[in-house]
């Protein structure tokens, strides 16, 4: 695939190069307790991406903040 961004998800896992979480933590035969999560995506002009990653865990919000920069 000719891509800079490539978005896809489904397997409830969060990996911030290739798959995002459920933000309903719905059931996943893969993983045994996944977590509630979602990614929000900020396009900048040029070749960068950021990418702010929202996760439930033990009840608390937990946001990360990542940058992606084309060489």
């Amino acid at each position: 695939m000719d891509v800079d961004v490539l978005v896809t998800g489904s397997t409830h896992r969060f990996e911030a190069y290739e798959e995002q979480g459920s933000v309903t933590g719905a059931f996943s035969p893969v993983e045994a307790e996944p977590i509630p999560s979602f990614v929000l995506m900020e396009m900048k002009m040029g070749q960068d991406v950021v990418a702010y990653v929202y996760q439930l865990v033990d009840d608390e919000v937990i946001v990360d903040r990542i940058e992606y920069h084309k060489s």
